[in-house]
């Protein structure tokens, strides 16, 4: 039986990225910074709580990665913890790049000196490339990332190849595009429309409050992003991928089908210049081309069905 240890395991990917690889007859640890922070919930919603072993883990701690590393001898590690927001990202930059830097470098090192045989996937973002000059993006795009987070996962993508090229390790980039789901949490965009709206239908919300809207994203589906994960980890030879839908979506048409679903008047949009980010991209999409012929990955969502899907599952689990 292989083991897997995720980091960051409550947060969105991390339940069904387990829920994956228990079906695949993983024995599956999952690291939370405190027991305080585990999100039950998410794993009690795909009803795998009873099947994941959680376990403290402070990233930034050299010496704790090392034991859990020692004390499970990990086949693959998955590297999902970080500071996740870009938004916040502004508000937090030191912070935002300190964590999501060292503790990638903790791991690399620690695999590096203890357990070179461990395979790592290292979550990397599409925000690395920032401003591009042509579309769609592919991993010989050069990188331009215009917030701290940007920054800070562009960090540690290279120190990923670096350790791969310098010290032969099994160790790989997955740069995902936005992808969305049920378990997302309530403070990233679609998400947020979906339960404001819904909040707006029944009374309890007066009208929805949002920044730029005129900008385009390439949006996905989290259960199916995560199958490319595990399928990266399943090469003969480690390499990065590129994981997204292939086109971008304005985000006014996002909240607009949203609110024509849910039933509601688009007058009750309010765009908020207080909610405005310092830096924005304006359009990026990329090619997930190298992903569908290497990794055998199908993937041809419709945004817009998997927004169907979204706003069902809210209702249906609506407080």
């Amino acid at each position: 039986m292989k083991t897997a240890i995720i980091t960051g395991i409550s947060g969105q990917d991390g339940p069904y990225l387990a829920k994956l690889l228990l079906e695949k007859g993983y024995k599956v640890v999952g690291t939370v910074r405190s027991y305080r922070c585990a999100n039950n919930k998410n794993f009690e919603y795909l009803g795998i709580e009873k099947e994941v072993k959680l376990e403290e883990l402070d990233l930034l701690d050299m010496a704790n990665v090392i034991r859990i590393i020692q004390k499970y001898k990990p086949d693959e590690i998955y590297n999902l913890a970080a500071q996740s927001s870009v938004g916040l990202s502004f508000d937090q930059p030191l912070g935002t790049f300190s964590f999501n830097t060292t503790s990638v470098n903790n791991l690399l090192e620690s695999i590096r000196l203890f357990s070179p045989s461990t395979k790592l996937y290292q979550a990397s973002s599409s925000e690395m490339y920032g401003r591009v000059k042509t579309m769609p993006i592919s991993l010989e795009t050069p990188m331009h990332p215009i917030s701290p987070y940007g920054v800070s996962k562009m960090a540690s993508y290279f120190m990923v190849t670096t350790y791969r090229e310098s010290y032969d390790l099994f160790v790989c980039n997955g740069v995902l595009f936005n992808h969305e789901s049920f378990l997302r949490s309530n403070n990233f965009f679609v998400k947020k429309v979906i339960r404001d709206s819904i909040a707006i239908k029944n009374k309890k919300l007066e009208y929805l409050k949002v920044g730029n809207l005129n900008v385009k994203r390439d949006f996905g589906y989290a259960p199916k992003y995560v199958e490319a994960m595990w399928k990266m980890m399943q090469l003969d030879q480690p390499d990065d991928f590129i994981i997204c839908s292939g086109e971008s979506i304005l985000l006014r048409d996002i909240v607009e089908y949203i609110f024509n679903k849910i039933g509601i008047e688009k007058s009750l949009i309010i765009e908020d210049k207080s909610l405005l980010r310092p830096n924005e991209i304006e359009d990026i999409y990329g090619d997930n081309t190298k992903a569908k012929e290497i990794l055998d990955w199908d993937y041809d969502y419709s945004f817009f069905k998997i927004l169907d899907l979204l706003i069902d599952e809210e209702i249906k689990n609506a407080n």
